[in-house]
């Protein structure tokens, strides 16, 4: 077949035939296609919806593009620009003059057909986003689109617009491992694996973690056993785990009736340790950290530096006691670690991570 293969569209034919019996069997194509299509499209979104909740996902608008041609609103965003000069026709095509803005070749926004491209669309979608009043936009897509990027960020100036305020994210494919060998995935095949099966199969706090573990211009091998193990490998489970040992901590002390103290009690100069020094430079990098990934619109920063925390700390632990003979030393290190949990818990709420207090 030279449609695509899945489960879900034999599962939407049940649901269809289910609600409607054998209403549609026998009518032409141009009967039934209006309603599949809709029927088909409002199923699919409200499946994504549920599978992006899982994830902790959350868009606060959802925009169809068939409101970009309502009243016409597509060619008559192309009649002004072909107005301004930036639009030309040859033959029975329109194109766009991308090359006036640095493109390498021009683009076609009206076939000969009469139909308009993705591009075309394209234009007018991002002309709606900055018309809403959004002084920044931010798009991410697949890598192999990378060769869209420079008639897109031309359009936005053929509109009037700052080049600029268009951030364009590429995302490189994720390969998914099972113990180090490749899943095997064809969409035309119908063989895939979809995020709600890494979600059921790995849970939520995996599947965000590995996700934010690189750039989004570098290859992701994601290792789906890997991502399950209760291990030192395992990342999250190495960051999560630092978090769990350090309320142990905190808890001990509370038995105890050793107060942590705040930082004007705590002798902060009995702290000279090779590694408590680390793990105060450390946690003082947190705020710079987080700003910087923001402003790069790069979150892998903050899983760095989470892994890079974690492994400090963890170290730190396996040789040196907490709570020792000594009230004064004692209370500094809880002071310390407290510090310590505090930064690997915000951290990992800034990434949508949970941070358990046992494991």
């Amino acid at each position: 077949s030279d449609h695509y293969q899945g489960d879900y569209i034999s599962g939407l034919a049940k649901e269809i035939l289910s609600k409607d019996g054998d209403r549609y069997r026998g009518k032409s194509e141009d009967e039934v296609l209006p309603f599949f299509t809709a029927y088909g499209a409002g199923s699919i979104l409200e499946g994504i919806k549920d599978d992006l909740g899982s994830f902790g996902v959350f868009f606060d608008c959802y925009f169809s593009e068939g409101e970009l041609y309502k009243d016409d609103g597509v060619m008559k965003l192309l009649d002004r620009l072909r107005e301004q000069g930036h639009v030309y026709r040859e033959g029975d095509t329109l194109w766009f003059r991308s090359t006036a803005f640095g493109d390498e070749k021009d683009r076609v926004v009206i076939r000969d057909t009469g139909t308009p491209t993705y591009f075309a669309a394209d234009i007018a979608y991002h002309k709606n986003k900055f018309d809403r009043g959004f002084d920044l936009v931010i798009d991410v897509w697949g890598a192999d689109h990378h060769g869209y990027v420079p008639r897109l960020k031309a359009s936005i100036e053929a509109l009037g617009g700052n080049k600029d305020d268009l951030k364009i994210i590429l995302v490189q494919l994720v390969s998914l491992l099972r113990d180090g060998k490749p899943v095997a995935m064809s969409t035309r095949a119908g063989e895939y694996v979809t995020l709600r099966q890494v979600i059921d199969e790995v849970g939520r706090d995996a599947a965000r973690y590995n996700f934010l573990m690189r750039r989004s211009d570098s290859q992701l091998d994601f290792d789906l056993e890997l991502a399950k193990r209760q291990s030192n490998e395992n990342p999250v489970y190495y960051v999560q785990y630092a978090h769990a040992r350090i309320a142990s901590i905190t808890r001990m002390a509370a038995e105890r009736g050793v107060e942590i103290p705040g930082g004007d009690d705590a002798e902060l100069n009995l702290l000279t340790l090779p590694e408590e020094i680390q793990l105060i430079k450390s946690v003082i990098r947190f705020p710079e950290i987080v700003e910087g990934a923001a402003k790069a619109l790069e979150p892998h920063r903050v899983t760095f530096y989470l892994n890079e925390l974690a492994g400090i700390f963890h170290s730190y632990y396996n040789k040196n006691r907490v709570i020792t003979d000594d009230p004064a030393l004692s209370r500094a290190r809880l002071f310390l670690v407290n510090s310590i949990g505090h930064v690997l818990r915000n951290a990992l709420g800034i990434l949508g991570v949970s941070a358990p207090e046992k494991m």
